[in-house]
């Protein structure tokens, strides 16, 4: 109970700490209000400009005199988004009521989806369980196959109890964790514990402490911590693609520590940043990578995690309905048993 006290009361003070930091300037509710309120906010708060190579500074210069108070508020919405997006940050939006800016270049990039629902069914028939928001089977070679759709759709212990039992005898399990766009950190910590047999040191945490751009606290370590309940003991592969983002490139670092982990597929989308939000005089939010995770050796996620074993699905295999990257992972663990 201790331990959740604490795990719940970390990112209360990470905000708390945050929001101190920075005093509320007050801008005027006009265009060019608007877009200094944005930019100051994001200058003083955003984690991620060094890392990147973002000149803020020269962005402001570009996009300033664009800014008139003659623009419809769909041009004006239209131009500060396009400013957000030389962040190249999935975590960054602008919300409006009429709209919701988004960077999706990191997924359109992706030369492959590597993920065809249509192909999954071919596994996952319709005998397959639910526990949760986790589906899963045993297949044909006494694979263990589980799919995790998101992270911000709940399961509970129990659920994992029971996925983990009737998995238990199998040679190896897959979790399948493809198009997981992310949701919660504690779902992942508490699927991710199922695989660890010990505490294990899994990255860092570090968070703004000034407006400078290289104003950070120490790093704050992130530990798996050990279930206590039943835990697999076997080989596992994890599946990736470019779309597993944010709290799923988080649980594909972690579950990289596992010795018993491998990691198949695609590069992950990235998305290391935990996000905060502020508001403009207009009403308009925006939200934006505040604090970054690290991995264990204190290096940046932000743009992906590469695979162990890099695999790509098919054309030939898609066609005769195969999942390549499954496949792959099935061959592994029954060589690997």
């Amino acid at each position: 109970m201790k331990r959740l006290i604490l795990l719940l009361l970390v990112p209360v003070v990470f905000l708390l700490i945050f929001s101190s930091c920075f005093s509320e300037e007050k801008f005027e509710n006009t265009k060019k209000g608007n877009f200094e309120a944005l930019w100051k906010i994001i200058d003083e708060r955003y984690c991620f400009f060094d890392y990147k190579g973002v000149d803020w500074l020269e962005v402001r210069e570009r996009y300033s005199p664009r800014i008139t108070e003659d623009l419809t508020n769909d041009a004006f919405f239209d131009i500060l988004a396009e400013m957000l997006a030389e962040l190249r940050d999935g975590h960054v939006n602008l919300i409006a009521s009429h709209n919701i800016s988004r960077y999706w270049v990191w997924e359109a990039d992706s030369v492959k989806d590597n993920f065809d629902a249509k192909i999954q069914k071919e596994y996952l028939k319709t005998d397959y369980l639910i526990a949760g928001s986790l589906k899963y089977k045993v297949l044909e070679d006494s694979i263990g196959y589980v799919y995790y759709e998101s992270f911000s759709n709940g399961f509970s212990e129990a659920n994992l109890d029971h996925v983990i039992y009737r998995l238990y005898r199998c040679k190896g399990i897959i979790i399948d964790v493809r198009d997981n766009g992310g949701g919660l950190l504690s779902n992942v910590e508490k699927l991710a514990s199922r695989f660890f047999d010990e505490k294990t040191l899994v990255g860092y945490i570090i968070h703004k402490t000034g407006k400078g751009h290289n104003d950070f606290s120490s790093p704050y370590k992130r530990y798996i911590e050990s279930s206590y309940r039943i835990r697999y003991p076997r080989k596992v592969a994890v599946l990736t693609n470019r779309k597993c983002y944010s709290a799923t490139n988080d649980f594909v670092n972690a579950m990289g520590y596992s010795p018993n982990v491998t990691i198949i597929g695609d590069k992950t989308g990235g998305g290391s940043g935990l996000p905060f939000s502020s508001e403009l005089p207009n009403g308009w939010s925006v939200r934006f990578s505040a604090s970054p995770m690290l991995n264990a050796e204190k290096e940046h996620t932000e743009f992906g995690i590469d695979p162990d074993i890099k695999v790509d699905m098919t054309g030939t295999d898609m066609i005769k309905s195969v999942d390549t990257i499954i496949e792959a992972a099935r061959k592994y663990l029954l060589e690997n048993q």
